[in-house]
């Protein structure tokens, strides 16, 4: 009887649903967008959209709010609110409350915006001593409730989970990840990348996105940046800002609209710290890179792509794509190009500046991809690369600029991207004198797995002695730059390779241990293993 019931009440809904949109027909957006072939699910009269495999947009109105994500850094919270798009008679208005003293009490108010359907809370002077209670509403029934964590600067270890690449091949919830890291409780969680792989479809998208992870930020700061496939592009050299207007955008720039490369960006990374420097790059797109400090742990939050050149036309190609090198017999030096930019100028100033302060507390950097080439196989097994341009193995003399600065200041790196999780420690001038790097693996690693697999099958020299995988040690990668690959994940392994990092910054002894965790692996059962390598504790004294 209950379930013939639920059934009454899920068509009833559907009618009633139905009817309004069919009301609503005819009515105008109070705004309309400066694109009309993206984002086309959540522009305009959006109501008027068919079904779509990504996700219903046409939801309960006590369910507009899908979330809110936050960081608090110099005592300033920063906290967006993401919701479904509105319908045009209803408020574009969000209020912020907290808990004080067992009542709610409204502390802001904020603007939603149409383009994108996000609104930012600010509050200064914000106390980061005591855990609190935040609600945002909208309306009279809408709400998200959720918990602003106090800054655990009295904890002797920080842990932080690292997440990237949340391939839209497998469109369902990520129940395994929301138990485990709830279990395993990081005070920080970091997505490093490619959200989205909808790519003109990022509103429906990012909406998604958040449903499934939600439940691992509605209580703790989260860190969110955009990779290519969030802004709608397989790669991406941002190259300043510029317009792409090749195939595959390897000439270097944004391909679509700067309004949705501007919402994008927004929506993801509005609620991190103030950047740096806010000055836009070209055609006003905006900058976020910056720094976040928690409880005792400063984190540079970087740019790897916006600055970065592309390679079209710039360097002499090596085969049937600008981007990809398959002859191994090449000259490195040949595309190390003095004009060719990585980070660019204001990042490495940004990282100059940011490892001379605070040098009593621990540092990591946190970007969207890897400083060398860790990967030999892309996509299938057939498919070896040489170098992939892709990788910030390139430009090489950019590369040593970027980690002898990371190496200066001390600092661990963590990125995503790569669809191949490694531990590498980089050389710059020798083998073993960078900084130690960690790439975490894909969420859903079904999409363009790739291994790494020397083309001799040998061990370097110094490998790994404390893992049975057979191939680490010290290489050369497909740019000659110098790396000592420590473990690596291919697709044969656990849940085909996905998974998720997980790093303990131990403030006492000055040590950081890596962990790396297959998606299928319960970690809440004692017999929870991790990859094959892991984990790895490494030495990250003070410089």
């Amino acid at each position: 009887m209950k379930n013939v019931l639920n059934l009454v009440f899920a068509v009833l809904l559907l009618i009633g649903c139905s009817e309004i949109v069919e009301k609503r027909k005819d009515e105008l957006p109070p705004v309309v967008a400066p694109f009309s072939d993206l984002d086309t699910l959540a522009i305009n009269d959006w109501w008027n959209r068919g079904e779509n495999p990504i996700l219903n947009l046409k939801v309960s109105r006590d369910s507009v709010i899908a979330f809110g994500i936050y960081t608090v850094s110099n005592q300033t919270l920063k906290l967006s609110a993401q919701l479904y798009p509105l319908y045009p008679d209803e408020s574009r208005e969000l209020r912020l409350e907290i808990e004080e003293n067992g009542a709610w009490k409204e502390i802001q108010k904020q603007k939603i915006n149409d383009i994108g359907w996000s609104s930012l809370f600010r509050v200064e002077n914000w106390n980061d001593t005591k855990d609190t209670k935040y609600r945002i509403r909208h309306g009279l029934k809408s709400q998200f409730e959720g918990l602003i964590r106090k800054d655990p600067k009295d904890k002797e270890t920080i842990s932080i989970a690292a997440l990237s690449c949340n391939s839209n091949k497998d469109r369902g919830m990520r129940e395994n990840y929301v138990r485990n890291i709830n279990h395993q409780n990081p005070d920080l969680i970091f997505f490093a990348g490619d959200q989205s792989y909808d790519h003109t479809e990022h509103t429906a998208a990012w909406l998604k996105f958040g449903l499934q992870f939600r439940e691992t930020f509605r209580n703790r700061p989260a860190i969110t940046i955009p990779d290519d496939h969030d802004i709608g592009q397989g790669n991406l050299w941002g190259e300043n800002g510029k317009l792409s207007v090749t195939k595959g955008s390897a000439d270097g720039g944004y391909r679509y609209h700067i309004e949705y490369v501007k919402m994008v960006e927004r929506c993801q990374t509005a609620h991190l710290p103030d950047p740096y420097d806010p000055t836009p790059v070209e055609r006003g797109i905006g900058v976020y890179y910056t720094n976040l400090l928690l409880g005792g742990v400063d984190f540079a939050i970087l740019e790897d792509r916006k600055f970065k050149s592309g390679p079209e036309g710039k360097i002499p190609q090596q085969g049937p794509r600008p981007d990809h090198i398959r002859n191994a017999d090449y000259d490195p030096t040949s595309i190390d190009l003095p004009e060719l930019t990585l980070l660019g100028d204001r990042q490495l100033a940004f990282l100059e500046h940011w490892g001379n302060a605070n040098k009593q507390v621990i540092k990591v950097v946190l970007s969207q991809t890897g400083f060398c080439g860790g990967a030999h196989i892309h996509g299938q097994k057939a498919n070896r690369l040489h170098a992939d341009l892709d990788s910030n193995g390139w430009p090489q003399t950019g590369r040593k600029k970027a980690l002898e600065l990371i190496q200066k200041a001390g600092a661990v790196h963590i990125a995503g991207d790569q669809h191949l999780a490694t531990v590498i420690k980089q050389g710059i001038n020798e083998f073993g004198d960078g900084p130690w790097a960690f790439v975490v693996p894909a969420i859903v690693n079904d999409y363009y797995s790739r291994w790494w697999w020397p083309e001799n099958e040998k061990p370097g020299a110094n490998p790994n002695l404390n893992t049975s995988l057979p191939w680490t040690g010290d290489y050369l990668d497909g740019f000659n730059n110098k790396i000592s690959m420590m473990a690596y994940v291919n697709p044969e392994s656990n849940s085909k390779g996905g998974g998720y990092g997980f790093i303990r910054f131990d403030k006492k002894n000055h040590t950081t241990t890596f962990e790396c965790w297959p998606r299928y692996v319960d970690v809440t059962q004692e017999d929870a293993e991790q990859f094959e390598g892991w984990p790895i504790t490494v030495s990250t004294p003070l410089p």
